[in-house]
């Protein structure tokens, strides 16, 4: 049997997977997932490069103390620890309060939970 005999009894077979993929909650709830996720991970990254760069190109900078021992670079450092933590925070409140509950009603409206 060929790939594409297969690949056409595979569509012919009515897949509930297939089916949620291509309905409108789902859409609207992957576009919803997407708008959140995407500037947040672009946000981020663009945060972390900008500290690597700085590490790199400016070490003069990332060397001026503070406040006594504790240079920019180690605050910067340290920064990007706090806002890995907040923007976890950050996540876990909109998921629980805009994503999950429509995924929820999304898998029991499939049946998928009951």
């Amino acid at each position: 049997m060929s790939k594409e005999a297969v690949s056409n009894e595979a569509l012919e077979i009515e897949d509930p997977n297939i089916a949620l993929q291509n309905s409108d909650d789902f859409i609207e709830l992957r576009t919803k997932f997407r708008k959140f996720v995407f500037p947040m991970t672009a946000a981020f990254l663009a945060w972390y490069f900008f500290y690597v760069l700085l590490a790199v190109f400016a070490h003069d900078f990332m060397g001026t103390r503070v406040i006594g021992n504790i240079t920019w670079g180690l605050f910067l450092g340290l920064m990007q620890f706090v806002t890995t933590f907040a923007i976890t925070i950050i996540y876990v409140r909109w998921a629980g309060r805009e994503f999950d509950p429509r995924a929820e009603a999304l898998a029991q409206k499939m049946g998928a939970v009951k």
